[in-house]
């Protein structure tokens, strides 16, 4: 079927799987062995496909070509582009061997210097089976990303050594990332060299911008326009890491108001627009106004103005992305947005107020440390459990002077739930339901009204079951 020894038999034998799904590609290999259901995506593909059995060996899959085959899920922007549903997670960190590794001889390289990537759309509603594969290449890194990779490889491996593997973070490093593996039970737990605390097991990952990176690059999208900071490779080799090529960028211009920056870099901005502050950091970094910025991209790094008052306080708290009550209680926590927020990376450019003017003191990259993870964690756990109990509409409730029942009992539908089975009449109650709905849905807040539609959604989902009344 192909050349073991072949890394382009290989890679060309696996494009055959292109808009195909597993059932189709595997079928007849499938029922043969009599699947019954077990494995994940990537494993099938090895064993039905490959041939192979699948493994957790330290040598790559096809060893003799020395190509790892690796399986990802997409997912589908509004304008057809695809973009990666997760970051790409490679092999288990060994705490106990990985800091007797250089990296050049390291299992991680190793095992993922040459990588066969299949890209299949996720689509839960399905089968993973019925998965169609839209996405197939080998991956071998540029020598720009190849130079940040290694540099995040060997942070990784100095907090190993200085017995901080507890402490390690996604938001440490730049495009290779060590991201939790299994499950939050304490059998997940490894030994450490240089500290009798365990650490949580990880395995070395590419993030998901990064990810997205290599699809763009396989499916020849053009549409997204990047600006590089580093136009040259070499360039690392003068300096520490792309966090000092960025900073020295900015160091001319510390002490400098926003102004004056706009008008030695010979620009003419909007200074109310929204993107004033993003326009002028890209000014600085030497890229075009409205650019996205490529090595920021791949990094998954959060681009962060603050503006400081006189006396050094924040002008505003830090904002994050609004999140729907439905979604927050079906999901855990490892696998949580706001955890993968927390655990970014994040630069922050700090301008303080002088008078009228805003002046630049400082820009900083900076991650969360392990213990205030560890803080946040409590506090979305606390708030998943108000949402569950409905105590944030309760408490909306009593604020618009109501007091909240939940009865749990057979009810009449009062025709706020339209449009099912259950509810095939109006009833004359209707209108004055809505009305004394009407006057106090009116009294609640934004946030507080989506949370007692979802509450009144989940409560009468048939027109007979639980009713809520107020």
């Amino acid at each position: 079927m192909y050349n073991i020894n072949s890394a382009y038999s290989i890679i060309e034998f696996a494009k055959l799987l292109k808009n195909q799904t597993l059932r189709e590609a595997c079928g007849v290999e499938i029922e043969k062995h009599g699947y019954k259901g077990k494995g994940n995506f990537g494993q099938i593909l090895e064993k039905f496909y490959f041939g192979y059995e699948p493994n957790s060996d330290a040598e790559p899959d096809f060893k003799e070509a020395g190509m790892e085959l690796k399986s990802s899920p997409l997912k589908t922007l509004k304008n057809g582009e695809f973009r990666s549903k997760e970051r790409l997670v490679l092999n288990i960190i060994n705490y106990l061997k990985v800091h007797e590794e250089d990296f050049e001889t390291s299992s991680f390289w190793k095992k993922n210097s040459h990588l066969l990537l299949v890209f299949y759309l996720h689509n839960r509603d399905l089968n993973l089976l019925d998965y169609i594969i839209k996405l197939v290449d080998g991956w071998k890194y540029p020598n720009e990303d190849l130079k940040i990779i290694k540099q995040d490889w060997e942070f990784i491996n100095q907090k190993i050594k200085d017995g901080k593997a507890h402490e390690l973070s996604e938001g440490d490093t730049f495009y290779l990332g060590a991201c939790t593996k299994g499950s939050t039970a304490l059998k997940s737990f490894r030994d450490q060299p240089f500290n009798e605390e365990k650490a949580k097991q990880r395995a070395y990952s590419l993030k998901q911008g990064y990810v997205n990176h290599i699809i763009a690059n396989i499916a020849q999208e053009e549409t997204a326009v990047y600006g590089k900071i580093i136009e040259r490779p070499e360039i690392l080799d003068k300096v520490q890491s792309l966090e000092e090529i960025v900073i020295l960028k900015f160091h001319p211009f510390y002490g400098k108001s926003a102004e004056q920056i706009e008008q030695e870099l010979g620009l003419a901005l909007n200074q109310k627009a929204k993107s004033y502050f993003a326009n002028l950091t890209n000014a600085i970094l030497g890229l075009k106004l409205g650019q996205k910025i490529e090595e920021f991209e791949k990094a998954d790094i959060r681009v962060k103005t603050i503006r400081l008052k006189e006396n050094n306080l924040p002008k505003e708290d830090i904002s994050f992305p609004t999140f729907e009550y439905q979604e927050l209680i079906e999901i855990d926590w490892e696998d949580s947005d706001f955890k993968n927020i927390l655990e970014s990376k994040f630069f922050f450019v700090f301008y303080q107020f002088e008078g009228e003017n805003l002046i630049l003191r400082k820009v900083k990259f900076w991650n969360m440390q392990h213990s205030d993870i560890l803080e946040a964690k409590n506090v979305w756990e606390e708030m998943v459990k108000t949402v569950k109990n409905g105590e944030i509409v309760k408490e909306a409730i009593r604020e618009a002077g109501g007091v909240p029942f939940v009865f749990n009992t057979i009810g009449v539908d009062d025709g706020i739930a339209m449009g099912h089975d259950g509810m095939l009449y109006s009833l004359p109650s209707r209108e004055i339901t809505n009305l004394k709905f009407s006057f106090f849905f009116k009294q609640l807040s934004k946030a507080d009204k989506f949370s007692c539609l979802l509450l009144f959604k989940k409560r009468t989902p048939t027109g007979h079951g639980n009713a809520l009344t107020h």
